[in-house]
C-alpha cells in the first residue's frame, strides 16, 4: 500500500492511503459519503488489489474447466486454497485484512476461501451427485446481476431514510442487532440482509423472470 504524508495510519478510516489519494486527485466533493464523511470504499488505489480477485477467479475457472473432473485435481484446488488462506492469515498480522480499502491480505483471504468452498461444492454436487440444499445457491446464480443491484439500491435507500437524524441502516443495527454484540450483531445483520436479497431472487425464479445482459 502506498503511503501519503507522514504520521498517517494507512489503515485508519480517516487517514488511509486510499482516501488520501482520492482526496488529492478527485476532491472530497466528488467522493461517496455513505460512511458519514467523504470516503469511497471502492477508491482508485483499492481498485488495483481488487484486480487480484478477478485474475484469481479467471485462473481458477480455467483450471476447473481443464482439470476439475478428477478427485486428485479437485484436491489440489482445495489444498491451493488452504495454502493461500493460511498465507493470508499470517499476512494479516503485518497488513490486516480490510475490505474497505481492499488490502492484499483481504485478496488472499477471499481467494483462498473461495477456492476451498468451490472445491467442497464441486465434490458435493459433481462427485457425490447430491442436490439437497443446492437450490438456495442456485437462486443467486440465476439472477446474480439483478440481486446485486437490489443489494446496492437497498443500502442506498436505507441510508436515505432517517429516523431521528439517524440513517435507517444504522438505526436497524443500533436498535436490533447490536444487542448481540458488535461481531455477532454485524454477522446477524449481514445474514438478514443476504436473506432479503435471496428472497427477491426466489420470487423472480418462481415467476420465471431472469435478468440477462
Amino acid at each position: 500500500m502506498v503511503y501519503f504524508g507522514t504520521g498517517a495510519d494507512p489503515l485508519d478510516v480517516h487517514t488511509n492511503a486510499v482516501l488520501r489519494l482520492d482526496t488529492w486527485l478527485i476532491g472530497t466533493n466528488h467522493l461517496y459519503t455513505g460512511e458519514g464523511f467523504p470516503f469511497d470504499p471502492e477508491g482508485l488505489l483499492s481498485t488495483f488489489p481488487s484486480i487480484g480477485n478477478i485474475v484469481g477467479g479467471y485462473l481458477v475457472g480455467r483450471y476447473v474447466q481443464k482439470n476439475g473432473k478428477t478427485f486428485e485435481e479437485l484436491a489440489k484446488l482445495f489444498m491451493a486454497g488452504f495454502l493461500i488462506f493460511a498465507i493470508a492469515f499470517w499476512w494479516n498480522y503485518g497488513f490486516p485484512i480490510n475490505k474497505k480499502i481492499w488490502t492484499s491480505s483481504f485478496v488472499l483471504h477471499t481467494v483462498g476461501l473461495d477456492c476451498m468452498l468451490l472445491a467442497c461444492i464441486m465434490y458435493y454436487v459433481d462427485f457425490l451427485n447430491k442436490r439437497t440444499g443446492v437450490y438456495f445457491f442456485e437462486v443467486f446464480g440465476k439472477n446474480p446481476l439483478f440481486i446485486y443491484l437490489v443489494s446496492e439500491l437497498s443500502v442506498i435507500i436505507l441510508y436515505m431514510i432517517n429516523i431521528n437524524g439517524t440513517p435507517l441502516f444504522d438505526w436497524l443495527y443500533q436498535n436490533i442487532f447490536s444487542y448481540s454484540g458488535a461481531y455477532i450483531g454485524s454477522l446477524l445483520f449481514a445474514i438478514c440482509f443476504m436473506l432479503y436479497c435471496w428472497l427477491v431472487g426466489y420470487i423472480l425464479d418462481k415467476r420465471k423472470i431472469y435478468v440477462r445482459v
